[in-house]
C-alpha cells in the first residue's frame, strides 16, 4: 500500500476556491463528505474573524444548496450543505480512492491524504486532472507495518530498550544491562539496536513534511 499527501489547487470556478481566496485567513475544515449522482453533501467547520460574512456569502453562492447552520460562535461556524461542484469528491469516487478526513482548505488549496494501491493512486491523479484540479505532491511512501520496517528480533530489542529505560534521560538501563535482560551478547545487542535505529530514523526523515517536488504522482509511485 502506498500513502500520498497532495496539495490540491481548486479551480477558479468552484465555490470553495472563490470563498477561501476572498477570505484567505479563513480555514474550511471538511469533517464529512459524500458524493451523490450529480451533487455532493458535506459538513464543514469554518474558522474566521469574518465568520458572519463567510456564511452569508455561502448562502448566496449558486453552487451551494440547502445550507443549514449547525453551530455558530464569534469566530466559528459548522454548516451542512449540498453542492453542485464537488470536484474533489467526484475525482475520488471515479478513482475508487477514499480521501482521509478531515481535509483543510485555506486560500484556494486543500491538503489531502490518501492510502491505497499504486494503481488506484495513479487513477486518482488522472481523475484530478480530468476534473481540472492541479496538485502538488508533498510526499509518497509505502505504508509499512512495524513488522515490515523492523525484523522480529529488532522489534523485540527496541521494545525492551524502551521498557527498560535505555532511551530515557538520564538512562535507567545501560547497554550491558539491556543485553543481560535479553540474554544476548552486548555486541549483538548493540548491532541489532543500531540497525533498528537506522531503519526508524531513515523512515522518519523520508516522512518529513514540506518536501516539494515537480514529479508527477506516476513518477513518484514508480520511484518509491
Amino acid at each position: 500500500m502506498a500513502q500520498a499527501t497532495l496539495t490540491i489547487t481548486m479551480p477558479e470556478q468552484v465555490w470553495i476556491q472563490q470563498l477561501s481566496t476572498t477570505y484567505p485567513s479563513a480555514t474550511f475544515r471538511v469533517l464529512a463528505a459524500v458524493p451523490g449522482d450529480e451533487t455532493g453533501f458535506a459538513l464543514v467547520r469554518i474558522t474566521s474573524a469574518e465568520i458572519a460574512d463567510v456564511v452569508e456569502d455561502m448562502r448566496d453562492h449558486p453552487q451551494l444548496l440547502e445550507l443549514t447552520l449547525a453551530h455558530s460562535s464569534a469566530n466559528e461556524a459548522t454548516v451542512h450543505f449540498e453542492t453542485t461542484a464537488p470536484l474533489l469528491l467526484f475525482s475520488a469516487r471515479e478513482a475508487g480512492m477514499p480521501i482521509e478526513l478531515p481535509v483543510e482548505v485555506v486560500d484556494g488549496e486543500a491538503t489531502i491524504e490518501v492510502t491505497g494501491s499504486r494503481d488506484r493512486l495513479a487513477e486518482l491523479a488522472e481523475q484530478l486532472e480530468r476534473f481540472g484540479l492541479t496538485y502538488r505532491i508533498e510526499h509518497v511512501r509505502e505504508r509499512l507495518h512495524e513488522s515490515q520496517l523492523l525484523s522480529e528480533r529488532q522489534l523485540e530489542v527496541v521494545v525492551a530498550a524502551v521498557e527498560e529505560g535505555y532511551y530515557d534521560t538520564p538512562r535507567r538501563c545501560s547497554l550491558t544491562e539491556l543485553a543481560a535482560h535479553l540474554g544476548i551478547a552486548k555486541s549483538t545487542c548493540s548491532e541489532t539496536l543500531h540497525r533498528a535505529e537506522e531503519g526508524i530514523i531513515k523512515r522518519f526523515v523520508e516522512d518529513l513534511p514540506g518536501r516539494e517536488t515537480d514529479e508527477s504522482l506516476d513518477d513518484q509511485l514508480a520511484r518509491s
